[in-house]
């Protein structure tokens, strides 16, 4: 049997009488649409986060096009991020009409490098997009620093970073606002798409509530700029208010299984996840290096282990987005990064027993190179 980079169904099987009372708790209130879950749940991931404000969305990708609208980017506006992301990160900055300028990441954490930041500002940049990759956060201090300097709004990328710290601090409470991806294989996952936008500003809490409903205050009304059909769904929100109670547990869960990790594959070449300085990583996934990647996975797959690749393509790469004008080594290294990275198996629900499998192949496959 496969061992997969991701699987839910053992978690599943744990949490499944809880899940399916959630469910049904929905069905029968007779509310079906931003109902008292979703508003429960906003007020619960908000107050996780000490946020004065949360509001859920349908996706992760509608969660930064929304607060980049709320935060007032639109055409001819610059937003400064990465290419070593998941592409939605990109498409928001696109579909709001701004254009996405990069900088390159730092050589070890692969998280921006801020000190590249300066030198990527213009008359037109109007944001800046950290993006807390992998599990730990961007290094916000000289960055929050910089916004301040030059008037730019601060909207952190937190899709892949529930609950990761960077000095004691939680990811998404140091910018203007924060977004969230709850698709099914992140930290917090839920059982289909969702996302959350949090804040501490009030006009912004309620431009996001205003544009996931069409632009409405009241229904039927649009009040100022048309919005979107951007409601997280009743049943998805009572599913993540029950997970939200085990998200401590989940992230305990996952450190564990990276330490294993990295105490079972010391001394075999592979480059393993560093953790920067004040970091509290919370890997939601563990991704590893290796100059013979491709033979690795091609190995462990033969082996029964699938492997994952985040991220292949750095997004400057892609057709897509020709139109930016970036070729190959305008971002080096992003791109040498993207020829080495992959993933091992990383839930919450991994057992020992796989893993050690994982662990055990991978060191033979790396002996045999």
């Amino acid at each position: 049997m496969t061992i997969n980079v991701w699987n839910y169904l053992a978690e599943y099987e744990t949490e499944r009488e809880e899940i399916l009372a959630a469910v049904d708790g929905v069905f029968r209130s007779g509310q079906l649409v931003l109902g008292p879950e979703v508003q429960e749940f906003e007020r619960e991931f908000a107050g996780y986060h000490g946020a004065p404000h949360c509001v859920s969305v349908d996706n992760g990708t509608n969660a930064l096009v929304l607060a980049l609208r709320a935060l007032g980017v639109g055409p001819g506006d610059e937003v400064i991020t990465v290419s070593n992301t998941a592409a939605p990160t990109v498409i928001a900055i696109d579909a709001v009409g701004a254009t996405p300028v990069f900088v390159d990441v730092d050589p070890d954490t692969l998280l921006m490098d801020v000190a590249q930041i300066p030198g990527a500002l213009t008359a037109r940049t109007r944001c800046l997009l950290p993006v807390h990759l992998y599990g730990q956060c961007v290094d916000l201090d000289p960055l929050m620093e910089i916004a301040r300097e030059h008037g730019l709004k601060v909207l952190e990328d937190c899709a892949q970073a529930h609950g990761a710290r960077r000095n004691g601090r939680l990811a998404g409470t140091t910018g203007d606002a924060a977004a969230f991806s709850f698709y099914p294989t992140k930290v917090l996952g839920a059982y289909g798409d969702g996302g959350a936008v949090i804040t501490s500003d009030p006009q912004v809490d309620a431009s996001l509530r205003r544009l996931r409903y069409y632009g409405m205050e009241e229904r039927y009304y649009v009040e100022s700029t048309p919005g979107h059909n951007s409601r997280l769904d009743e049943v998805q929100a009572a599913i993540l208010r029950r997970k939200l109670k085990r998200l401590d547990d989940y992230l305990e869960r996952r450190r564990a299984i990276a330490d294993r990790y990295a105490e079972g594959l010391a001394g075999t070449g592979l480059a393993l996840p560093p953790l920067a300085p004040g970091n509290d990583h919370v890997y939601y996934v563990y991704v590893v290096r290796h100059p013979e990647r491709d033979r690795v996975i091609e190995a462990m797959g033969e082996r029964g282990v699938s492997l994952n690749i985040s991220y292949r393509w750095p997004v400057h790469t892609m057709k897509g987005f020709a139109h930016l004008g970036l070729g190959p080594g305008a971002l080096p290294v992003t791109e040498a990064a993207a020829d080495e990275i992959f993933s091992l198996p990383m839930y919450a629900s991994l057992t020992k027993d796989d893993q050690d499998t994982v662990i055990e192949a991978l060191r033979e496959t790396l002996a045999a190179l």
